[in-house]
């Protein structure tokens, strides 16, 4: 037999490899990758391939849910941003083709949607469909707060947030509740102990880190980037309310245990009492939130939500704080037309300002003013008959949304602290005498006002 040359058989097994390797291409190029969606035609406008994958993995994920009559709206807080730049030229538009790829075509790794759970039914067909359309998805449930209460704490599992994945690009869908309070809910985003950590950049989502509270949007049917899609019909508003979305849930398990060791008064007075606090601060919160004034739950009111998740009855008042920053001078007509008239005003704008208006009965309403200083923020106190003022020292706090007798309102978020500040290390435990002068743990006596000072900072009604 003729001896074969090597030059040729390694010749030979080259071109076949050459040819092998070139079928895998064409072989992934027309067929896995137009399978799992990784192949996309060139979006118009856009600066590269990956401008219109994300453009695309969009409009597919539109397309998705318009297929099984899920409305969904647009709450990515970088594509609102761009699209409230141009909100009027948006809203104007005729609807027709847009010379470029602006919006869903700006970096990003995911697009945020939000739904509403009362429009749509939880039907696996979606995810069914979504499979076929080359979409992978990632559901994240944990437990339903709405069910929680002094009777019982619940253990069911709602559904939070939705991934829906395809090729480089992801949608997340964030799940909004409705609260007793009148308002919009979604839950944290936690991941379960079985679930793939590096399905998407979770520490990117804009969502979920937090549960969050909003005010239920209006929204607005627009044309962006060729694609039909709600959006909050105030852009500027609702990203607004996103920087300032963190809620923090009743803390019900250790109010339980609280009033294992001390019973709640049950009595006729106490529950008529309560019932008096609760509209009152319903009115309050209303004449507030009308004149665009920011407040909190303070002193006492804030102990009673933190500790035992109501009203404590004893208190006999609802205390509020607002930073002095936000003191407007409407704030005492409003109240007044609103049918709290003015019992006292302590104080002065520049220092140690506190209002109190008269509800129903000797139930009154306190407000107290908070001034910021480098290191800590003070509100002040002053007695009537000698003139004496006080500082309340807090450490610096941020405020957070709460649900507190049917009422979304702000509370600080560093609870503990603040209570800690107010009430000291034994603020569990009920203190039915109360001196406003000695009883605080953070008072301190800061001098006298004047004498000629004290017809405007000392004012009896």
């Amino acid at each position: 037999m003729q001896k074969i040359n090597r030059n040729v058989v390694l010749a030979l097994l080259s071109l076949t490899s050459l040819i092998f390797l070139l079928f895998q291409l064409c072989y992934y190029k027309f067929y896995l990758s137009q399978k799992n969606g990784a192949t996309f035609s060139k979006v118009r406008g856009s600066q590269s391939g990956q401008d219109s994958i994300r453009w695309h993995v969009v409009r597919k994920f539109l397309g998705l849910i318009s297929s099984h009559n899920i409305p969904v709206y647009l709450i990515d807080p970088l594509i609102l941003g761009l699209v409230d730049k141009d909100i009027e030229q948006i809203r104007n538009s005729p609807g027709g083709p847009s010379p470029e790829c602006k919006y869903f075509c700006a970096p990003r790794d995911f697009t945020t949607f939000a739904l509403l759970d009362k429009t749509w039914k939880h039907e696996v067909g979606l995810f069914r469909t979504a499979e076929k359309m080359g979409f992978q998805w990632l559901k994240i449930i944990n437990k339903d707060p709405r069910l929680d209460g002094m009777d019982d704490l619940s253990g069911m599992e709602i559904p939070l947030h939705y991934i829906f994945k395809l090729a480089s690009h992801a949608i997340h869908l964030v799940v909004f509740y409705e609260r007793s309070g009148n308002f919009l809910w979604h839950g944290p985003l936690r991941l379960k102990q079985h679930m793939d950590r590096k399905f998407v950049p979770f520490q990117k989502l804009h969502f979920g880190r937090y549960p969050g509270a909003y005010e239920k949007p209006e929204l607005l049917l627009v044309s962006i980037d060729d694609l039909k899609v709600q959006i909050p019909k105030n852009p500027s508003s609702f990203l607004e309310e996103v920087s300032n979305s963190r809620f923090l849930e009743c803390r019900y398990r250790e109010a339980r245990a609280f009033f294992q060791l001390y019973p709640d008064d049950a009595s006729l007075d106490s529950v008529e009492f309560r019932k008096k606090a609760k509209s009152l601060l319903h009115l309050a919160a209303l004449t507030l939130n009308n004149l665009g004034v920011k407040f909190w739950l303070s002193s006492g009111t804030c102990l009673g939500w933190y500790r035992q998740c109501n009203v404590i009855p004893h208190s006999k008042d609802v205390d509020l704080g607002i930073f002095i920053r936000d003191y407007k001078a409407d704030i005492i007509p409003a109240f007044k037309n609103a049918g709290l008239p003015l019992k006292h005003k302590f104080g002065k704008v520049e220092d140690s300002l506190e209002l109190s208006f008269q509800g129903e009965d000797d139930v009154k309403l306190d407000i107290f003013f908070f001034y910021e200083e480098d290191d800590h923020i003070w509100n002040g106190g002053t007695q009537a008959k000698s003139g004496k003022k006080f500082k309340y020292l807090f450490p610096k706090f941020t405020l957070c949304w709460t649900e507190f007798v049917e009422l979304k309102v702000h509370v600080p978020c560093e609870t503990l602290q603040y209570v800690e500040a107010n009430y000291g290390p034994e603020w569990k435990v009920p203190v039915k005498v109360w001196d406003w002068k000695s009883s605080p743990f953070n008072v301190q006596d800061n001098g006298v006002w004047p004498i000629d000072e004290w017809d405007n900072v000392i004012q009896i009604y």
